[in-house]
This record gives structure tokens, sequence and C-alpha cells, in this order.
């Protein structure tokens, strides 16, 4: 007998009694479970451009961390 199975003598005992999976998991549902799609496919018309950071903003952030590197071998040689 494996160790995790269930002692032959308790078999009738109505508290060995396991729900299934489906049970398990609607015992905590609501009854209509099924949420709105918080981002719906198709049927927008409207085009809206994505919205990048500007290219000198880029520029401007690689200079600063190589200047941070820089000022940092510097004073710390």
């Amino acid at each position: 007998m494996a160790s995790h199975s269930i002692d032959p003598r308790a078999h009738g005992d109505p508290r060995n009694r396991y729900p299934t999976d489906e049970e398990f998991y609607a015992s905590d549902r609501p009854e209509h479970a099924a949420l709105p799609e918080d981002r719906p496919r198709g049927g927008r018309t409207e085009f809206v451009p994505l919205k990048h950071r500007g290219t000198w903003a880029t520029v401007a952030l690689v200079a600063g961390i190589i200047l941070l590197i820089l000022v940092g071998i510097a004073l710390f040689p």
C-alpha cells in the first residue's frame, strides 16, 4: 500500500469525498465568471500611432551614461 492512498477501512467515510477539479475551481467563482476583454481584438477603426521617445533623448541618455563612467574613472583611478 502506498503512503498516499486512502486506508481501505475508511472508504465508506463521507469525509473522504474529494471534489473534481471543475467543482474545486468553480467553488469560489461568481455566476458569470467571464470578464470583458481589456484589449478587444478587431473592430478598431481609428489608427493611433505609437509614441516613441525622440532620438535626442536616447542620445542624451547614452551620452550621460558614458559621461558618468568617465567621471567615475577620473575620480577613482
